[in-house]
């Protein structure tokens, strides 16, 4: 073999080396195909803070539910959870996952038939649903009471999808992510916003001069996304999943959770 074939080989080996080498396998638990992994001995987990109690810092940690049960996902592959706080868009869009920034997605995030051209979703985890969040004694019980006034979404969220569809007249003012559209009613910015159900009865815990004052059945589920074709990790999620509702688990970390909130 002459010296130039060589050199090419080498560099051939080389640039494989560099594409494949920040992934690593690890066998499936329930016998299938192996599920493969951005980062070695890690399961990397994209999410959007803070979206409390899904994902929240806490000092130098990052906690919530979601947290806990992707952290079921990872003790079954033997793996331990490393989570990224990247911009929503790049989530629901499927480019985190595709471009292998992290394995999976879980951010609080409402399966839609849009995101899941995108992406490919577990079975739904958790019962969701849009709320109108306003000042304590406030007279907004309704979209249509709104009317006129300031209402508060958070951008690329099915809350701003339910507004643009059933608030006519509502002006709506976008915020990038949940802790500013909260401040916002709070502060006054604008008269209330709408929202997710369960982050929403959650801050009025904390913030008792804030109240839930209305909520919409739009019959939504959150779902764990996953690369678009990544079905051994997919199976591997929606395995933990049935078996944390089925061993108590899930009824644990719910309640860990949402101490003041109904499970349905």
């Amino acid at each position: 073999m002459s010296e130039r074939s060589m050199l090419c080989l080498l560099a051939t080996a080389t640039a494989v080396a560099v594409l494949t080498g920040c992934t690593s396998t690890k066998p499936s638990a329930s016998g299938g195909t192996e599920v493969e992994l951005v980062k070695s001995g890690k399961l990397m987990t994209c999410t959007h803070l803070p979206y409390e109690p899904f994902q929240i810092r806490k000092g130098n940690a990052i906690v919530g539910f979601d947290v806990d049960l992707v952290d079921l996902v990872a003790k079954k592959l033997k793996v331990t959870q490393e989570i990224v706080d990247t911009p929503f868009e790049g989530i629901q869009s499927g480019e985190d996952l595709n471009t292998r920034k992290c394995d999976l997605a879980a951010a609080g995030m409402t399966i839609t038939p849009v995101r899941a051209k995108n992406l490919d979703f577990s079975a739904g985890y958790f019962d969701a649903t849009q709320a109108l969040i306003a000042k304590k004694g406030s007279s907004f019980t309704s979209l249509a009471a709104l009317k006129g006034k300031k209402l508060g979404v958070q951008q690329g969220t099915t809350g701003e999808t339910y507004a643009q569809k059933h608030a006519p007249g509502v002006t709506a003012v976008q915020f990038e992510d949940l802790a500013l559209l909260l401040t916002a009613v709070k502060t006054g910015q604008v008269d209330a916003a709408v929202g997710d159900n369960g982050v929403l009865f959650e801050y009025v815990r904390k913030n008792p001069d804030t109240e839930v004052t209305a909520e919409f059945d739009t019959g939504e589920k959150y779902g764990i996304g996953v690369r678009a074709g990544n079905d051994a990790l997919r199976k591997e999620i929606n395995s933990v999943i049935s078996k944390a509702k089925s061993d108590g688990s899930y009824d644990r970390i719910y309640k860990k959770w949402f101490p003041a909130a109904p499970k349905k």
